[in-house]
């Protein structure tokens, strides 16, 4: 299920690849390709002459797709966060229990040096820039960041509901933590090139969880 809310996309949902025509194929190519160089060098970074570059396409053939680049890098960011969003998904659907399933997010995010998308996290890459510089791009992470955040809570909820936890553990409270806490994990070993601080912070995180549980 995909939920629109004014400009921006609760896309923390596992997509359906459909049969895609060659105008749609090509299309896609280019918000892909659009996608690494807007991951890696932000929206000012990202010139149009680049994605020609990397996506071989003439330029009638880009503008016949997107307005302007705006509009590209809008799509490119609804495709960052959607690639990464189903993987999370994917990884953490896998597993049986709420601390199972808890666990398989931190073990995704071990190493923000090894990211599963090129470029490291595309959450944290877009949010410094978003920030102040582009309304649109900020409210598709504020919403992806909020879906996240009640995605988790789901599962910690289903967890206090089986018995797996006590309800002492908040569960909102603790995944809003998480989620915090391991984009800052991201940014600061990403920072000096180091993982030590990512594995500091998960095993607090794991920590924390334990004391939640019930005999």
């Amino acid at each position: 299920m995909t939920k629109k809310t004014g400009d921006y996309i609760y896309i923390w949902v596992i997509s359906k690849p459909g049969k895609m025509g060659k105008a749609e194929r090509t299309k896609q190519m280019i918000i892909e390709k659009a996608s690494i160089i807007l991951n890696k060098k932000g929206v000012e970074g990202t010139t149009v002459d680049s994605v020609l570059e990397a996506s071989q396409v003439a330029r009638g053939c880009l503008y016949n797709y997107f307005d302007n680049k705006d509009a590209l890098c809008y799509e490119a960011v609804d495709y960052l966060l959607k690639k990464n969003d189903d993987q999370v998904i994917s990884v953490v659907s896998r597993e049986q229990t709420a601390k199972s399933k808890i666990y398989a997010y931190l073990k995704f995010n071990k190493d923000p040096l090894d990211t599963f998308i090129e470029g490291g996290c595309p959450i944290l890459n877009l949010a410094a820039e978003a920030d102040d510089n582009n309304p649109v791009i900020k409210e598709k992470l504020k919403a992806n960041m909020l879906a996240a955040q009640k995605y988790f809570t789901v599962i910690l909820k289903e967890g206090i509901r089986s018995g797996e936890f006590s309800k002492r553990l908040q569960a909102d409270e603790f995944a809003y933590k998480m989620f915090a806490s391991i984009q800052g994990g991201i940014l600061i070993s990403r920072v000096i090139g180091n993982v030590q601080p990512m594995q500091a912070i998960i095993k607090s995180i794991k920590a924390e969880l334990k004391t939640f549980e019930t005999e």
